[in-house]
């Protein structure tokens, strides 16, 4: 049975963060080529005379690094193992008064799930890995179990999702690719004024994938997978309920 591994992060996904768009998404992969793909990362490091082991973020991005995370963008679109998933959800749509048995953290969790279900077939097994954050991440290590066995393992005869736990993203290069795909899309939706390396590499971004960050493509699109939220979606709607 072919296990992938997939590789989670969030950005702005606080209740008051002073930021409208939460952004959640995961880089996959098969199990088997997470090894190569590693690999094949820290390398690119090495080409520019960075340690493999420097962590790559989207918040550190600058001139100095900036043909580090290209390669790393083009290394994305140019592996056919490597696939990405991301909703983008409109916070201040939300209104649980109208939903009162739901609220702001269950309400993460069950996002959460929305994101990865596009991801999870019943014909594999999965490894869920979340990058760890602060001491409440055990918790929501536990929470997304339990939000997963409700959704996903309940629902079929055998279990899909092995494991959810979280790993170190500086340990981790795919975790890496993941934090810059996801700030990307963050950053383009909260700033109008971006520093020339970020604008540079979110034009990268959309030209590569043929999308604009602003529309939810097919849900079988295998590359780069979006899914915009808005209050007149059905989905959104049924996220609350």
């Amino acid at each position: 049975m072919i296990e992938y591994n997939v590789y989670c992060d969030e950005s702005c996904h606080l209740e008051h963060d002073n930021h409208d768009f939460m952004v959640i998404g995961a880089v996959y992969c098969p199990k088997e080529k997470v090894g190569e793909i590693n690999f094949r990362l820290k390398q690119i490091k090495k080409d520019f005379g960075l340690s493999a082991t420097q962590e790559i973020k989207w918040s550190k991005l600058s001139k100095s690094n900036y043909n580090v995370v290209k390669d790393m963008i083009y290394k994305f679109f140019d592996d056919d193992d490597l696939h990405f998933r991301v909703i983008i959800i409109d916070k201040t749509k939300l209104d649980f008064k109208k939903h009162k048995n739901q609220n702001y953290s269950s309400f993460y969790y069950v996002a959460y799930y929305e994101m990865l279900k596009a991801i999870i077939s019943p014909n594999y097994n999965y490894n869920i890995y979340l990058d760890i954050k602060d001491t409440n991440s055990q918790t929501r290590i536990d929470k997304l179990k339990e939000c997963l066995e409700k959704y996903i393992n309940k629902t079929y005869s055998r279990k899909l999702v092995k494991k959810v736990q979280h790993v170190k993203s500086h340990e981790i290069q795919i975790m890496q690719l993941t934090d810059l795909l996801i700030g990307a899309i963050a950053y383009d939706y909260h700033y109008k004024n971006q520093t020339k390396s970020k604008s540079a590499i979110i034009n990268l971004l959309k030209r590569l994938s043929g999308y604009d960050f602003r529309h939810t493509t097919l849900l079988r699109e295998d590359k780069f997978n979006l899914l915009v939220l808005e209050e007149k979606n059905s989905v959104f709607r049924n996220l609350q309920q």
